[in-house]
């Protein structure tokens, strides 16, 4: 079957584009960004910006594996080569049938992407990645061929190659050229070689064995073996620098059977599952996940309320403050690394830029904490999903061997978002409930993009798509290692069962792939539709969440069970009064003097917390925790400390004779002002600090006497703006840009091929003509009166060139007005500065 066939054969890339429509032309800018960056100004200029190093290596590495390998045959094959001669190359002799039929998409999708044109009788791939892909000394093609023959003999002396051809059994000729060619004739035919190879001694047929997969070099003495002075005479092996011979590339494709690839790869590898969940299981531990997700990050930035860690100097949380902060989430390094980016993505949390710089919550995470749960965790699974910021990497090593901290500089990978979007939507084209197997995932990715990485579990897009997986869980896009349904909402996949997949991840009755180099990287502020489905997430995911609690259960032990998530008013209240003894599916605290104290110091009197304890509790409020808190108020405040530098006065001065005598205030340096005074050189907090450690339940008070009540003060930074993901290249055009970068693109082509009347006073070439004042005004005018379209040269003030086409509509006054072609639109331009005009020739 034939992969396209064109009415007649361009004679060049620029032809080959100039052939093709807006929707063929649309395409490839669309997968190919970086050519509309600016706008180039005609065909030609984008078929050379299309050949460049920088890129077609892009291009190329964008192509999966099928793509790239057929790109890899067309570099070894001859310069053009028939469709034939590439499927013979990539199916061999025997005709691979899944080869066979995948090739035809492979090369159309080489030639959108403008890395092959010519029709089926003359595919030429671009210069440049063919210089990419061939095979040399310094850079074995991947394919493992070396080589051919004439370029091996091409620094052999002409008797040399006169004996290799007599002894191979061919007729000696009068020249090396002819010599060579008749060589190449013997190795390329089948039954020739089969003969030749038939009387090869079998220790000569196992160093062929060797080095036929590549690579195709090898040594040899001066005076090499028997057998392989027999495959050297032969030509079968030639010499390429003292002691080094290499294997011809029409010797190594007679013994592969004609292949270039040991194992061509049509098909991308299938996405397997590892175990399969109910649907409803799947979503419900994902949902669960979700809300422990948003507690972690509320707990986190409510530890740093009061200004969390200081910034490094070189940026970035010191290692002691992310162990501290792993301890105080109970989660692990790394995982409290995630947790950390994952709020500064979001914008929850930022530098306070003063002069001691250390980390704070923005002011968008207050009005983050007022938005509903499902709406806040939508917020964090879009700046997850579009993030470039990487937390699996810290802890590493930068380019300079700096160690790579979180929140600092150097974490940012372009490839980021694209894996996640693209591990994400693999796991949506499995059944709902269905869990893939990390491996099967990291295969599909490296089909998709083999040349992003070598063939390992350690290249970056294979890291990144482990931590994907594991974050995902974390976050609560997935449950059980199963995409969920809000996750699935969050891609813009429907979340029914057996729904249509994305045309990127290829169903059953679709082996190959739509390519997806034509899948944009994710966006770096979201766009409509993405908001729309982040936003569907949230509502699948609501009525999965808990609903808050207004109440909690008092034990007699002095603990307060919460059996689900509390109230925010309730919980905040609570977390002053108590301290938090375990988490999980019910939060259990437990009430000490230390956190009744704190309670009081903030202001709260016994009245308020008997109160509050009989309003919200469902069970009676227990004896012993009714007096503990009366006793911890009969106390608190009965010691007051000021400042002297800092002094205790009580008016019982037997309870002032008891702190002085006991040895745990010696290193308060206390010492009688009075019978109910008491003063010290330390500060206040510090004497406030040690009095409380002795078990007393002092209070500050002010300069007036008053008690001072302690209020937390919770420290925020100035506004400030999540982090701009890094993007992967030039963003993807929309549609609108197309349009006009298309328009403008033939216009200028039509400016710049056009067929010009014969002048005496043009140009040659491209150049622009070159006409009188006179010459210039006559010709405008008489095309106002015919209607027809003229070539110009002209000048703008900046003093840039160019070549239009335009279709006069009237001269007066020193102007011109005419549709131009080029613009397309109506313009005016002054007369003096067209250079020159040209009338179109008639065809």
């Amino acid at each position: 079957m034939s992969a396209h066939t064109t009415p007649s054969a361009p004679r060049s890339l620029a032809e080959a584009l100039r052939a093709r429509d807006d929707a063929s032309l649309a395409a490839l800018l669309r997968s190919r960004p970086d050519l509309i960056t600016p706008v180039p100004t005609d065909l030609t200029q984008l078929a050379t910006r299309a050949g460049t190093r920088a890129s077609v290596l892009r291009a190329l590495e964008r192509l999966d594996r099928f793509a790239l390998q057929t790109a890899e045959a067309l570099a070894v094959a001859p310069d053009p080569a028939s469709y034939g001669t590439l499927l013979g190359l990539m199916a061999g002799d025997g005709g691979e049938a899944g080869v066979a039929a995948a090739l035809p998409r492979a090369v159309a999708t080489l030639r959108e992407q403008a890395l092959v044109w010519g029709d089926d009788e003359r595919l030429r791939l671009v210069r440049t990645a063919r210089e990419l892909l061939a095979p040399t000394p310094q850079h074995p093609s991947p394919t493992g061929l070396g080589p051919t023959v004439q370029e091996a003999t091409s620094g052999m002396s002409p008797g040399r190659i006169q004996e290799i051809v007599t002894t191979a059994g061919l007729t000696t000729t009068h020249d090396s050229v002819s010599a060579v060619a008749a060589l190449t004739a013997l190795f390329t035919h089948r039954g020739k070689m089969a003969a030749l190879l038939a009387g090869a001694p079998e220790a000569a047929l196992e160093v062929l064995a060797r080095l036929v997969w590549g690579p195709p070099y090898g040594q040899v003495t001066p005076e090499p073996a028997a057998h392989l002075r027999w495959l050297l005479d032969r030509g079968l092996l030639l010499p390429t620098a003292p002691g080094t011979v290499v294997l011809p590339r029409e010797v190594a494709l007679h013994l592969r059977g004609g292949r270039a690839h040991r194992e061509p790869e049509p098909l991308p590898p299938a996405v397997e599952p590892a175990a399969a969940h109910g649907p409803q299981v799947v979503d419900a531990t994902a949902a669960g996940q979700a809300y422990t997700a948003l507690a972690t990050v509320e707990e986190l930035l409510k530890d740093w309320d009061e200004g969390g860690p200081a910034v490094l100097r070189a940026g970035g949380l010191s290692v002691r403050d992310l162990k501290r902060t792993a301890v105080a989430l109970d989660v692990s390094e790394p995982v409290a690394a995630f947790w950390v980016e994952l709020a500064y993505a979001a914008g929850l949390l930022a530098s306070d830029g003063e002069a001691d710089e250390r980390f704070a919550a923005t002011p968008g995470y207050d009005e983050w904490l007022e938005r509903p749960a499902a709406e806040r965790w939508a917020r964090l699974a879009e700046a997850w999903l579009t993030a470039t910021r990487t937390p699996g990497l810290v802890g590493g090593r930068d380019a300079k061997d700096r160690t790579l901290s979180a929140l600092g500089p150097g974490l940012d990978r372009s490839a980021a978002s694209e894996v996640r979007h693209r591990v994400l939507t693999l796991l949506a084209g499995l059944p709902h409930g269905a869990a893939p197997t990390a491996e099967s995932v990291l295969a599909r990715l490296r089909w998709e993009r083999p040349l992003r990485g070598p063939r390992t579990d350690d290249d970056l897009r294979s890291r990144l798509a482990r931590w994907t997986l594991e974050e995902a869980e974390l976050l609560g896009v997935t449950g059980r290692g199963a995409l969920s349904a809000h996750g699935r909402a969050l891609l813009g996949v429907p979340a029914t069962p057996g729904a249509a997949v994305p045309a990127e991840s290829s169903g059953p009755g679709d082996k190959l792939p739509v390519h997806h180099h034509h899948v944009p990287p994710a966006p770096e502020p979201l766009s409509g539709p993405e908001r729309a489905a982040a936003a569907a997430a949230g509502r699948l995911l609501a009525p999965l969440l808990p609903e808050p609690l207004d109440h909690v259960l008092l034990q007699a032990d002095l603990t307060a069970v919460a059996p689900g998530p509390l109230q925010r008013p309730l919980a905040d209240v609570l977390g002053i009064l108590a301290d938090v003894e375990s988490k999980g599916g019910a939060t259990v605290y437990r009430f000490t003097p230390a956190s009744v104290r704190r309670a009081l110091d903030a202001g709260r009197t016994a009245a308020d917390v008997h109160a509050f304890l009989a309003a919200h509790s469902r069970t009676p409020v227990p004896q012993p925790l009714a007096y503990l808190v009366d006793d911890v108020a009969r106390r608190h405040g009965h010691l007051r400390v000021g400042a002297a530098s800092a002094y205790v006065r009580c008016d019982d001065d037997a309870l002032l004779n008891e702190i002085l005598a006991d040895r745990r205030a010696a290193a308060l340096g206390l010492r009688r002002l009075a019978p109910t005074v008491l003063a010290t050189r330390s500060d206040p907090a510090a004497l406030l600090e040690g009095l409380r450690a002795m078990g007393y339940a002092p209070a500050a008070e002010s300069a007036e006497g008053d008690v001072l009540i302690a209020r937390a003060h919770a420290h925020r930074t100035p506004p400030r703006t999540a982090p701009e993901p890094v993007p992967d290249g030039p963003p993807a055009p929309d549609a609108t840009l197309l349009g006009a970068a298309i328009r403008a693109i033939r216009a200028g082509d039509l400016a710049a091929t056009a067929p010009r009347k014969p002048s005496g006073g043009r140009a040659a070439g491209g150049e622009l003509p070159r006409t009188s004042s006179a010459e210039t005004l006559a010709t405008m005018q008489a095309a106002v009166l015919t209607g027809e379209s003229v070539w110009i040269g002209y000048v703008n003030a900046e003093g840039s060139a160019s070549q239009r086409v335009i279709a006069p509509i009237r001269v007066e006054g020193g102007f011109v007005t005419a549709y131009d072609h080029t613009a397309d639109e109506v313009r005016t331009y002054p007369l003096h500065r067209v250079t020159g005009v040209a009338e179109l020739a008639e065809d």
